[in-house]
Parts: C-alpha cells; structure tokens; sequence
C-alpha cells in the first residue's frame, strides 16, 4: 500500500456496490391483442397454441402470474386467470411455490381429443359458411395451417438438423 502523503494515493475510502440480479424472463409465445375479445381468452388462446405447437414442451417452465402481468402489460388478476384456465384445461400443471410448468399430454381417446374442439369446429364451419368459404376451401386452409404447426414442432424437436426459415 502507498503512502499516504504519497501522490498515488487515495484519500476517499470506495465502496462496490453489488445490485440484486434482475431477470426478466420472456413470454414464449406472442400476443396480438384484439379488441372486442376478452384478454385472458387472447392469452389462452396464444399458449395454448404455443403449446400445441411444441414452442413450448411438456417439462417447461410457463412463466409466473407476475412475469405474464409485467411482460404482457395486463392486470395480475387477469394473468392468474390465464394460468388457472391453463392449468384447468390440463395444459399446465401446478408445482408446489405456485410454479407452473408444461404438463404431459394425457393419452385420452381420439374421441376426447376430438370432443375437446367441438366448439371451435362449430364456430369455423358457421364463420366459414357466412364468409361463402367452401368445405374443400376450408379443408385446404385447414391442412395449410396444420402443415405450418408441425414443421415448427419438428424444428423445435431437431433444431440440429437442418436450416431453420
């Protein structure tokens, strides 16, 4: 150490600050908001896609009711509805601390699986007939985008095979 009546020396003491960490953890998936729709049917509707998908996989993290609130700008009340429809719904599962993560798809009969979108096929089919769309329309469209989901999954499940678009 120098002297103190040395020209090098300090003569304020310093101190390191050390900050806390702060990690914002990312929505893995994307929101549009849309008016006239409520928003925690928005949000639903985006994980759940991102999930079916394979954006995000059985054993994954799903962001907390705090993390959804701040990322997505939406009340906390609405973020924690989001995650208990997600959870009702089977497509999360709830750990012990309120973790959520991304819950095994069950093995339930095509049937089930089928009876689960029964609403959503009417709604389509009577949105379709209003808009004068064909059934052979409908399917093309219908393929078009069921082609577009399990390309990203497979890209998702093999990211080193290939070259991503």
């Amino acid at each position: 150490m120098l002297a103190p009546d040395s020209s090098l020396a300090f003569t304020l003491p310093f101190a390191i600050t050390v900050l806390p960490a702060i990690v914002h953890q990312m929505i893995p998936f994307y929101v549009e908001f849309k008016p006239g729709a409520p928003i925690y049917e928005q949000v639903v509707y985006a994980a759940t896609k991102s999930i079916i998908s394979g954006q995000l996989r059985p054993g994954d993290d799903f962001p907390s009711v705090r993390a959804l609130s701040k990322q997505l700008k939406i009340n906390p009340n609405t973020a924690h509805k989001v995650v208990t429809r997600l959870a009702d719904a089977g497509l999360l599962e709830i750990r012990p601390g309120s973790v959520a993560i991304v819950a095994k798809r069950s093995s339930a009969t095509k049937a089930e699986r089928t009876n689960l979108l029964e609403q959503q096929f009417e709604e389509l089919v009577v949105e379709g007939k209003r808009l004068g769309i064909d059934l052979e329309d409908m399917q093309e469209a219908i393929a078009k985008h069921w082609a577009r989901l399990t390309s990203k999954r497979e890209e998702k499940q093999d990211p080193g095979q290939g070259v991503r678009q």
